[in-house]
């Protein structure tokens, strides 16, 4: 099991299932387990890769991988994202409704329908397929359906003698394709794969698809997952914690790290309470920073003999944090965010390239990769960080993302997930 170049052999059991292995992973690397981890199943000859389900069994899984390929332990955000948001990863105009139905089943239900294995919901829309054994690639309409994947050999036809069946969902995976879009000749950056279960490094076996914008990709894969695997992802979201742990002597703490968990506290009185005024919240994170300068100050005034003074210890405290990563590349940023799932309020620090002293944030909304820049500020010889021009100044980098996990302020949305790279 490896993650950015650290490894762990793990021995595992015949009726481990991912899930499992991921709960081991999360207490021998003393990780949160906050149900974001998964094993991923990666094929770097093949350029393939895809987040194992966590009742799929994991020596199963192995058995169809060759020497080369490898299991990634990483953070997935978005692995059951389409609960929470169904209408979100299903646009309208690609989702059909089987006859039956006469359109009268509303498209609140749609989630439903395809867990629901007596339902024939149908993910429709045009896909790039790639041709086998070149590198062109030709625009198709295509039906996704329980029975597998087709497509029309007269334009966007739906009867019987039009439809060619390309793939079937039963002994089939869908994978992320990790290779750049020039390797493939690709018409777009968004390609997938459907891979047979029992081939290994047949290429002409591969069925390589390209969508025309990342929601489709989005749709057409969560669908392929959803009707091939129905009420078990249903039961993987709602009851990850009745599932046979594999060591019974521990009990992993689980904690929700979303933006409800983190709450404005006022400690001026005999007891804290929670802050439920926005604007009180504001002004008592500007009257929080003040102290933190003031104390700041003071020390340097008084010669501290520490060796880190406070003006030293904020500009590198936020090195000590998960989701800073240092001097990494705008491209790797955005490969880590999509790795780890396009939910909104995902993030990550890193360090500018063009200005060595400024820090960029890396955020994600609406499957969409934004960055923002950090300028340093210095006052009364003191440092500080702004997001927005100097309007809102924090001492350190570590008070500036707990600021902008609480508000949004000049922010597309709050910050909610960091995106962290865990050495095993």
């Amino acid at each position: 099991c490896v993650e950015d170049g650290a490894g762990k052999v793990v021995e595992v059991p015949a009726d481990m299932r991912a899930r499992d292995v991921c709960q081991f992973l999360v207490y021998k690397s003393h990780c949160l387990d906050d149900n974001s981890w998964s094993l991923v199943e990666h094929h770097p000859l093949l350029g393939l890769e895809r987040c194992l389900e966590d009742h799929e069994l994991v020596v199963q899984v192995q058995a169809s991988m060759t020497s080369d390929s490898k299991f990634l332990f990483r953070k997935n955000y978005d692995k059951y994202e389409f609960f929470r948001n169904p209408l979100n990863f299903f646009p309208e105009q690609m989702v059909a409704w089987c006859q039956e139905s006469n359109g009268s089943i509303p498209h609140s239900q749609l989630l439903q329908n395809f867990l629901n294995s007596s339902s024939c919901p149908e993910v429709q829309g045009f896909l790039y397929l790639k041709t086998s054994g070149r590198k062109s690639w030709k625009r198709l309409s295509m039906f996704l359906r329980r029975s597998g994947l087709y497509y029309s050999t007269k334009g966007s036809s739906k009867e019987p003698r039009h439809l060619q069946l390309l793939s079937d969902l039963e002994d089939s995976s869908v994978f992320t394709v990790t290779t750049g879009r020039k390797l493939h000749n690709a018409p777009t950056d968004y390609k997938f794969c459907i891979k047979p279960s029992k081939v290994r490094s047949e290429c002409k076996e591969l069925r390589m698809l390209c969508a025309e914008d990342e929601q489709s990709r989005t749709c057409w894969m969560t669908a392929f997952r959803l009707l091939k695997y129905g009420i078990l992802l249903d039961q993987n979201y709602k009851s990850p914690q009745q599932r046979k742990s594999p060591v019974s002597h521990f009990t992993t703490p689980v904690r929700s790290v979303s933006e409800n968990s983190l709450v404005a506290m006022d400690f001026s009185g005999r007891t804290g309470r929670v802050i439920e005024n926005p604007l009180e919240a504001v002004s008592a994170a500007v009257e929080e920073g003040q102290k933190w300068r003031k104390r700041g100050q003071r020390m340097k005034a008084l010669g501290s003999p520490s060796p880190l003074q406070p003006s030293s210890l904020s500009s590198v405290i936020h090195r000590t944090q998960l989701w800073f990563h240092g001097r990494i590349r705008r491209e790797e940023s955005h490969k880590m965010i999509m790795q780890q799932g396009q939910v909104d309020g995902l993030f990550l620090l890193r360090d500018c390239q063009s200005n060595p002293k400024a820090f960029v944030l890396t955020l994600c909304h609406h499957q969409k990769i934004r960055h923002f820049q950090i300028i340093p500020c210095e006052e009364e010889g003191q440092m500080s960080f702004s997001l927005d021009d100097g309007s809102t100044k924090f001492t350190d980098l570590i008070h500036l993302v707990e600021f902008y996990q609480l508000n949004r302020g000049v922010l597309p949305c709050k910050l909610k997930h960091p995106c962290t790279a865990v050495a095993l």
